[in-house]
């Protein structure tokens, strides 16, 4: 296993989660009241295709790193 690719797979995946759940608690707060439940477009936001990125950058570095 190449331990480099392994430790920035991993740091990508734990950047990425959280990120993209503090990404995710500011749109629904600015999109809807707390009286309404969030709808299920909130994946489809543009503001989240940056962490997908990251998380699938994550993912194949990771994936590479166990191959190696």
């Amino acid at each position: 296993m190449e331990w480099a690719l392994g430790f920035a797979g991993i740091a990508c995946l734990v950047v990425g989660l959280v990120g993209q759940a503090f990404e995710m608690r500011k749109i629904r707060l600015t999109t809807y009241k707390d009286e309404d439940l969030g709808s299920v477009n909130i994946f489809m936001n543009k503001k989240n295709y940056k962490w997908y990125a990251l998380l699938g950058i994550g993912i194949v570095l990771w994936y590479a790193a166990e191959r190696m």
